[in-house]
């Protein structure tokens, strides 16, 4: 169980970075996308899928780390308000987007490392 639980939050973590360097790198290479047929990369229905992916990981992760270990909410805390800054990620407009999808970002990955850190480190872990 706590190697499923360590690689969900590792994948969780992968999935994340993955997606804020698929969003921060797309005006870059959108242009060249047609040319390799891959247009469904700039689809936004797609990025809200793999958004919702990566929350439902997360909250499993750390849901199975905050049951069987640590009983913290502050990892649940930083993911959700991750994910709600990532999902509205274009409210301030095109030039604060990729700014503000790093901020969501970081904070997921921070929903899944201290997931981690209070998994590997809890004391209480003894009882169970």
């Amino acid at each position: 169980m706590d190697f499923l639980r360590n690689t969900l939050d590792k994948a969780g973590i992968a999935l994340t970075s993955l997606c804020a360097i698929h969003c921060i790198m797309l005006p870059v290479l959108l242009p060249v996308l047609p040319l390799f047929g891959l247009t469904a990369w700039h689809n936004h229905a797609m990025e809200r899928v793999i958004l919702l992916a990566s929350m439902v990981l997360g909250f499993i992760t750390i849901f199975a780390g905050f049951h069987r270990y640590h009983k913290k909410l502050y990892p649940f805390y930083s993911l959700f308000l991750g994910g709600f800054i990532y999902w509205h990620k274009d409210v301030f407009g095109h030039d604060y987007e990729h700014a503000i999808l790093i901020v969501g970002a970081a904070f997921v990955i921070l929903a899944h490392v201290l997931n981690l850190r209070l998994c590997n480190h809890c004391h209480s872990c003894e009882q169970h």
